[in-house]
């Protein structure tokens, strides 16, 4: 039973490579998480600042990796183009999009107030 949680772990850890590895996105979500950590270091933001943060950057990555894998799976279901198969590439790009604006808005709301 341990060996399978181990496993799965390392399938986790395979998958966020593949993520990294296969979209620019996530690449500059890297860099942007990258950046906001070392922001947060720099101005010593406090813990409560962190939490939010860290769930922030946790959901930009969290749809990031769901909408790659919505696309993975419609590329291999559907290789030909299909208006819904379409559709749902977009719906998940879009869930993409407001959890990045949402990110930002509440690094801004964070940050700020330590920069002035």
């Amino acid at each position: 039973m341990v060996r399978k949680r181990i496993e799965s772990f390392k399938f986790a850890f395979r998958g966020l490579a593949t993520l990294i590895k296969s979209e620019p996105n996530a690449k500059f979500h890297l860099l942007a998480t990258i950046c906001v950590v070392s922001l947060g270091v720099f101005l010593k933001i406090s813990y409560h600042d962190w939490a939010i943060l860290s769930l922030a950057v946790g959901l930009v990555w969290a749809a990031e990796a769901l909408n790659t894998g919505l696309e993975f799976l419609a590329d291999r279901v559907a290789p030909e183009w299909h208006e819904l198969v379409g559709n749902a590439k977009d719906v998940a790009a879009g869930g993409v999009l407001v959890a990045s604006i949402s990110a930002a808005v509440a690094g801004i709301l964070i940050f700020l107030p330590y920069i002035f």
